[in-house]
């Protein structure tokens, strides 16, 4: 079978950690060039070692999403290096969960998400449109989020986020089709990426888990202990409870690892046996 990966030029946000490194290792040693951007330098410099260590090909440049000017000048860093941008990934992206009642504390987290998560992902369409409609063809792939799908408790601001993230990445695909490609993923609940620090008020999980809250808690605590061997912590077993991270990013890879002329518009990953509603 071909490989779609391999020379591809991918630019990658949030690439300091989480799933945005996972993306960067996995892709480079597909034989991507990949490009990293984030705020945090050290975050970037770590990233980028790991990937050459590795033998692949990576280079970054601070970012902030919430800066168009910043964005574009990724994208032209990315275009300067390797003569094109193959893929842009829309990575960056944070989770205050918190309730209305929470607004005086969680106000400015809120604003903060709004402005990474939707405005982010904006610039990012935006910084890689005209590239790519000038080569005639490119792939953009935005991170959401199951919470997107449906509004609950807990989560009106950031859910709201991953919503107008679906409709930015449909809208982009309708106007844009023929030339440029679009996929959603929609990550599931994944404690080890590090999002979960952002949530302002933990009792905002049971806008995801419902009824399920209380056996769900009682078995990521136990899962944290270390106290379960079960099929809840096996990938091979329909009972496995919390998807390791590295799944997100292997979804990532086979969307962009497809002929041109095909394109996996909405993909959503999961553990088998996760306790979510959504």
């Amino acid at each position: 079978m071909s490989d779609h990966v391999k020379g591809k030029t991918i630019v990658v946000t949030g690439a300091a950690g989480g799933f945005g490194r996972l993306i960067c290792l996995k892709a480079a040693a597909r034989g991507a060039n990949v490009v990293c951007g984030d705020v945090n330098e050290d975050g970037l410099a770590e990233t980028v070692r790991l990937v050459t260590e590795a033998g692949g090909t990576a280079s970054a440049k601070k970012t902030d999403v919430t800066d168009l000017a910043a964005m574009k000048a990724l994208v032209q860093h990315a275009v300067d290096r390797h003569g094109a941008i193959d893929v842009m990934i829309n990575n960056a992206g944070i989770m205050p969960l918190a309730f209305f009642a929470d607004h005086e504390a969680a106000a400015p987290a809120w604003s903060k998400c709004i402005d990474i998560n939707i405005k982010g992902v904006m610039n990012g369409i935006v910084a890689a449109y005209d590239p790519m409609m000038a080569q005639g063809r490119g792939h953009v792939i935005n991170i959401s989020s199951i919470y997107g799908n449906f509004p609950v408790v807990g989560a009106a601001v950031y859910g709201a986020t991953k919503s107008a993230v679906n409709f930015l990445s449909e809208s982009l695909r309708v106007e844009a089709a023929g030339k440029i490609k679009v996929t959603i993923v929609k990550p599931t609940g994944v404690p080890a990426t590090g999002l979960g620090t952002g949530v302002l008020n933990p009792e905002a999980v049971v806008g995801i888990l419902g009824q399920n809250t209380p056996a769900y808690i009682g078995a990521m605590t136990a899962i944290m202990e270390g106290k379960v061997q079960d099929g809840r912590v096996d990938p091979d077993t329909t009972a496995y409870a919390v998807l390791d991270p590295g799944y997100i990013a292997d979804a990532v890879i086979t969307a962009i690892d497809q002929p041109w002329g095909v394109s996996l518009g909405d993909i959503t990953v999961r553990a088998a046996g996760d306790a979510y509603i959504l």
